[in-house]
């Protein structure tokens, strides 16, 4: 059963992931309203009459103060509406849902291969640290690191798409195509993805290992004659699991948080288009809910990499 020193840091970062949450509103409230351009005159055009402009602003409650707004959108937040888009008047909720699985389609399809592909990678770098093995592997992770998705996303096209045509260069998926099709559509976009976040989960995989493996118990099992995959495996691994959930959750908060360049890049009909194609209209309701939802999942799995590090940590597991 958990100890009462558990429960007390639980809750504390449960709290604390609520509190900046809140915060994190505030501050795309914020955001939005200091946009330049008047909403208006987006909706209506450079031909309104001042009187239509006065018309809508009222309509749409831009002439009570910010604070007063915000409080009617968290209010309306907190009981599951997200508003109504200015552009078109779709209930932003159920415009979302189908973008919002969209988006986790996609970053759940590359972190299931670029999450054991790092931890593999990790621990053959820490067998073989200091030797080629280690350094083609950091190598190659730090060059893809390195360059910018949108470069990854364009280089990947021209060679897979124009070059050799092999896969589409527009990953549009809708609900009538097959599973397989819709692989097969977001094969390019998985790729950069993979690519982006493999480096710096393998990297600290293997920062977390070799930090375990000075240990005494290390040592003493390397004495016994165990193969030094075994040791690695077996006893280095699971006492570096923590930092290595950390990595891990911070970079599936990014493959959800962070697809907007890749999404654009690919034409994909997930949340973060469907945030730049608002942007560009000014639909600040839209941005609002994109915001909020984003800094959700990027609190919430950060909250739940906290609460995994808790439980793994046996000084708190078994208190003396």
């Amino acid at each position: 059963m958990l100890g009462h020193p558990i429960l007390k840091l639980l809750a504390q970062r449960i709290t604390l992931g609520l509190l900046l949450l809140l915060a994190a509103s505030v501050l795309i409230f914020m955001g939005t309203e200091i946009l330049p351009g008047d909403v208006a005159q987006s909706i209506l055009g450079q031909s309104a009459t001042p009187q239509a402009l006065a018309n809508l602003r009222e309509q749409l409650g831009m002439n009570e103060p910010a604070t007063t707004r915000y409080f009617e959108w968290l209010f309306g937040v907190l009981h599951g509406d997200l508003g109504t888009a200015l552009t078109n008047g779709q209930d932003i909720a159920t415009a979302m849902a189908a973008r919002l699985s969209n988006t986790l389609f996609l970053a759940c399809s590359a972190a299931v291969i670029a999450v054991p592909l790092a931890i593999i990678l990790g621990v053959i770098a820490v067998r073989y640290r200091g030797q080629w093995p280690d350094k083609l592997i950091s190598g190659i992770t730090l060059t893809s690191v390195s360059i910018p998705e949108f470069m990854l996303g364009y280089i990947a096209m021209y060679f897979l798409t124009v070059k050799f045509r092999l896969l589409p260069s527009v990953s549009t998926i809708h609900e009538g195509m097959s599973l397989m099709d819709k692989f097969e559509a977001i094969a390019i976009p998985v790729l950069v993805l993979v690519l982006v976040v493999l480096g710096h989960m393998m990297r600290m995989t293997r920062a977390a290992i070799l930090n375990v493996m000075q240990s005494a118990y290390i040592e003493t099992a390397e004495l016994k004659g165990l193969r030094p995959i075994t040791v690695i495996a077996r006893h280095a691994f699971p006492n570096a699991i923590a930092p290595v959930v950390n990595v891990v959750m911070i970079n599936l908060a990014y493959l959800v948080v962070g697809v907007v360049v890749v999404e654009v890049v690919f034409v994909f009909p997930g949340m973060g288009q469907y945030l730049v194609d608002h942007v560009t209209k000014r639909d600040v309701p839209v941005v609002q809910a994109c915001g909020l939802v984003f800094a959700a999942v990027y609190i919430g799995l950060n909250m739940l990499a906290d609460i995994v590090s808790i439980l793994s940590n046996p000084r708190l597991r078994h208190r003396k």
